[in-house]
């Protein structure tokens, strides 16, 4: 398959959300056109979404955090009278392959942790406001907001209907989001969750289903005080955003080549190379540009592009060589303005912001990673978080060609991984003062330094580089892709658990295997008879 996913759009070319803004209050309407699927083979009732419609919401977020700094509060709504979202659109889901429907739940869930992101980081408040039905997903997404509004017209309702109907969970973080973020009583979210027909709006409020109820007649007016309140209680965004310029990458069959950012595929080998290239000169005197070509804020999105078509277009790769190339200097001085810009300059956080999903939705892929650095390298500050991010890092030792690694500033904490912990804490769980003295010191070092150090695998040398590399990649190449995937999703993120890290623990770990069994998707299975006259027949046994 050629790589023909596009994951960047515009609100002019959306189908299925209509944005608009008014000074510090921005209203995202739901609109979806069920004749205008992502693939053809299914109609997207009842607002339900698929692929397409998540990807206008993943651009709206993203726009409304650069293009409309001064915007307080988001309002989520429904274009439909009586249904917010009926979820995932369920023919799609039966339709598609196993991968697909596992990456696009973690597509659907990065999303949602960004908007979550906007709210705790960037002052940008989100409400809900259920004026129908929202069911699975769409529910979720309600989820993912800070406050959830529903009509209370007697049959409006919230329901987490995958277990009953599908024989599935809530794919995109609905039972985590349920009691750790809500709080919901257990035996009441037990409740909730096998109830195909879900809870209408006053037990929804006794629950902690929602946060308010309102009366149709009460209710948009409702919404729009609250939208008000909040966005009078924000602050710390000031100034003019900035256009977001389209990416426009080079794609031709086994790779996409962008400005600074190359991933070339070599289907043979299941292998892909991912090189990202340094600044070409360190900022000049005017300091930080205010526009999207600023290396770390372009860098970034042509990665998390890059990341994303890794997922959905080269399934079969299962190992990628990550690369930098450049001057560690310019890498250096880069990040050093960003960081002496952040306190008071929201451009400048939401560019550290944006680089830290980046780095988590690398760590939530399914592939393994490996960094290489060779002559030339600049894996420093930022980049050097992207070999940590990577599971293994192997370093040329040759004296006539040296190598190093520098760490930078954002290395303390401004980046932090889905535990919580920075990468140097991950990685030395067992001795955190030598996470924190790397930290402190930002020390660049050569090959011996970072292997004595801790911050590299191996470090071979020169006669034994080619073919220690060569062995490794053969030897990962080799192995079970379902065993990488479970041995990587447990190894990543060490240390404490947070919502995050259940979210996408699970959604490897459980939907990877509720998703094969025949209870959902044998022939007889509940999603594969969704909609037809036939019950579906279980298998009994508890395993």
């Amino acid at each position: 398959m050629s790589a023909v996913t596009t994951f960047e759009t515009h609100p002019d070319r959306y189908v299925h959300f209509k944005l608009g803004v008014e000074g510090a209050i921005a209203r995202l309407v739901l609109d979806v056109q069920q004749d205008r699927p992502h693939v053809d083979g299914y109609a997207l009732k009842l607002n339900s979404y698929d692929l397409g419609v998540d990807i206008e919401l993943h651009d709206a977020a993203l726009r409304l955090r650069f293009e409309h700094p001064g915007v307080r509060a988001v309002v989520v709504s429904s274009a439909n009278p009586r249904v917010f979202c009926a979820g995932a659109n369920i023919m799609m889901l039966a339709s598609s392959s196993h991968p697909f429907k596992v990456n696009f739940c973690k597509f659907t869930n990065e999303t949602r942790c960004a908007i979550e992101e906007a709210s705790a980081r960037s002052s940008q408040r989100w409400i809900a406001a259920l004026g129908g039905t929202a069911s699975g997903g769409g529910y979720e997404l309600a989820l993912a907001c800070d406050e959830i509004h529903l009509v209370d017209d007697g049959s409006s309702a919230v329901s987490l209907p995958e277990i009953p109907l599908l024989g599935v969970l809530p794919g995109t973080g609905g039972l985590t989001r349920l009691v750790d973020k809500r709080r919901v009583r257990r035996d009441l979210a037990d409740v909730f969750s096998t109830l195909a027909e879900g809870v209408k709006a006053r037990r929804a409020l006794e629950w902690g289903l929602v946060d308010a109820v309102w009366p149709k007649s009460r209710f948009e007016r409702a919404i729009a005080d609250r939208a008000a309140t909040l966005a009078a209680q924000g602050t710390g965004r000031e100034g003019p955003g900035i256009v977001l310029e389209p990416l426009a990458p080079r794609v031709s069959e086994d790779a996409v080549e962008y400005d600074h950012v190359d991933l070339r595929v070599d289907r043979s080998r299941r292998v892909a190379h991912l090189t990202v290239r340094a600044p070409s000169r360190p900022p000049g005197p005017a300091g930080m540009p205010r526009d999207s070509d600023f290396w770390m804020l372009r860098v970034f999105r042509e990665l998390d592009d890059a990341l994303c078509r890794l997922r959905f277009d080269f399934l079969e790769v299962g190992l990628v060589l990550v690369r930098t190339t450049g001057d560690i200097d310019s890498v250096l001085a880069t990040e050093a303005l960003v960081a002496s810009r952040r306190s008071d300059d929201w451009l400048a956080r939401e560019i550290v912001l944006l680089a830290g999903r980046t780095l988590r939705r690398l760590e939530a892929t399914a592939k393994s990673f490996f960094a290489l650095v060779e002559p030339g390298s600049a894996f420093a500050g930022c980049l050097f978080e992207l070999a940590l991010a990577c599971d293994r890092i192997y370093m040329l030792r040759d004296p006539a060609r040296p190598t190093h690694l520098a760490v930078g500033p954002f290395s303390g904490g401004s980046l932090p991984m889905a535990n919580g912990l920075t990468r140097l804490e991950s990685r030395f769980l067992g001795s955190p003062e030598r996470a924190a003295g790397l930290a402190q010191a930002r020390p660049t070092l050569d090959a011996a330094g970072a292997l004595e150090a801790g911050l590299c695998t191996s470090a071979p040398d020169e006669i034994d580089w080619d073919d220690e590399v060569r062995v490794a990649i053969e030897e990962r190449s080799s192995l079970s892709p379902d065993a990488l995937t479970a041995m990587e999703a447990s190894l990543r993120f060490a240390g404490p658990e947070t919502t995050e890290t259940k979210i996408y623990g699970r959604l490897s770990a459980w939907q990877n295997w509720v998703f094969t069994r025949p209870n959902s998707t044998g022939d007889r299975g509940a999603l594969s008879l969704y909609g037809s006259p036939e019950r579906p027949r279980f298998d009994w046994r508890r395993t």
